[in-house]
């Protein structure tokens, strides 16, 4: 702990020397990571070729025309993941055509779409540094996003007022979810996996009940869909129409700066980590781990809250709550933290590779054809390489340091 009160991220470590060698056997986990990316755009390419109908004709005549087959294989694989690119980073048949802020449409769509997996990642990845894995992100930010969107299409005030007032009650809707999975672990020692993942359908099932009901649904339609939020709790865009880009993308950027300084410059932070890093040792130390599990839980879901806000005020739902308003973002920010080690500033990266490739599947789909569902298969495909390091060393022959799949990635989360 430094004078001024502060904690430093990590523990001081002895210098390499001849007591203290790198292996060379081991591998950085950034390494593996890239390498599980790489090798899930690989098997998902096969998958384009192999659902290819021009290439599944072509395979057809193997025996005397084995080029047309690859050929065909090769253009399939490559329009879809040049059509991915263009609708996710940069669209050269629309750039220097008419509104100079269109050019700069398929970047506001990944910031866009990143703006919430950010958030859902420093919700994951949090509680993972206080070792618990919180598969109840989806709940959390249902509750956030209801509560939030009550207040934004019931309420009547000023307009500043109105989208913080909003903010904040989405904030503690999804803090008191969280808190209360914390609580459980914390009294009773039930485990979060269960909770979570419970808590998850009820808080489906509350909102699936409140669209039915005169508060929540829309006044003259038959539909589980609500009113729209007013002007007035919105979040503001950043940028002219027709991007979407919006306050929630600097929402984000404050919460990952909040989220490093609390992990690394915090007696909290250190808390949290030293519970993750060993229960049992904090314990001795002094430290109350049963109210650090609550803590985590509690700052975890109001992250999750956070952006179920950004989905209800940012538009994500086009201002309005229906059944689909967590749009899987609560399972995708397991991978998002997962890819980003658990670590603020790389879970936003993750969050921005994932928001690119939400923002170019419909670009891929419209203009190749290729299902929308392949980018959830890579997302899927990461999670499982990245948890199964072994695997990928063993496909690029890497020498390995004999850590399991999860010992390594308690290792990348609490390194």
């Amino acid at each position: 702990m430094s004078a001024d009160g502060t904690v430093k991220d990590e523990i001081a470590v002895p210098p390499r020397g001849p007591g203290r060698r790198k292996s060379r056997s081991e591998t950085h986990p950034l390494v593996v990571i890239g390498l599980s990316f790489v090798t899930a755009i690989v098997v998902g390419g096969l998958l384009i070729a192999v659902t290819n109908q021009p290439t599944r004709n072509a395979a057809r005549h193997f025996s005397s025309s084995p080029g047309k087959v690859f050929s065909s294989a090769w253009h399939a694989v490559s329009a879809a993941y040049i059509a991915l690119f263009e609708g996710g980073v940069f669209d050269p048949h629309t750039f220097g055509h008419g509104n100079v802020w269109h050019d700069f449409s398929p970047l506001s769509e990944t910031l866009y779409n990143a703006t919430p997996l950010i958030l859902v990642g420093l919700c994951v990845g949090l509680a993972f540094r206080t070792g618990l894995f919180n598969i109840g992100a989806q709940g959390q930010l249902i509750l956030g996003a209801t509560a939030a969107g009550y207040v934004g299409f019931t309420w009547h005030l000023p307009p500043v007022i109105h989208l913080v007032v909003a903010l904040i009650v989405g904030v503690v809707a999804g803090a008191v979810w969280g808190g209360i999975a914390g609580y459980l672990k914390a009294r009773s020692g039930a485990h979060e996996v269960i909770t979570t993942i419970m808590m998850n359908y009820v808080a489906l099932d509350l909102l699936n009940y409140a669209l039915k009901t005169t508060a929540f649904r829309r006044p003259g339609s038959n539909q589980a869909i609500s009113p729209i939020v007013h002007g007035t709790a919105r979040l503001g865009k950043l940028l002219p129409s027709p991007l979407r880009v919006n306050l929630g993308l600097l929402i984000a950027v404050a919460a990952t700066v909040g989220v490093a300084w609390l992990l690394t410059r915090s007696r909290l932070g250190f808390t949290l980590r030293a519970v993750g890093a060993s229960p049992t040792a904090a314990r001795t130390a002094g430290m109350n781990v049963g109210r650090t599990y609550v803590t985590s839980m509690v700052i975890a879901g109001g992250l999750a809250g956070l952006a179920g806000c950004s989905q209800i005020l940012g538009g994500g739902t086009n201002y309005a709550l229906t059944n689909a308003v967590d749009a899987g973002l609560g399972f995708d920010g397991i991978t998002v933290a997962l890819l980003g080690r658990a670590k603020p500033w790389p879970t936003v990266w993750a969050g921005l590779l994932f928001g690119a490739l939400r923002a170019g599947s419909a670009t891929m789909q419209s203009r190749t054809g290729t299902s929308i569902d392949l980018v959830t298969i890579v997302q899927s495909l990461v999670v499982l390489f990245i948890a199964a390091p072994a695997f990928v060393r063993a496909v690029f022959r890497l020498r390995n340091a004999s850590d399991s799949g999860a010992a390594a990635l308690a290792k990348g989360w609490n390194g």
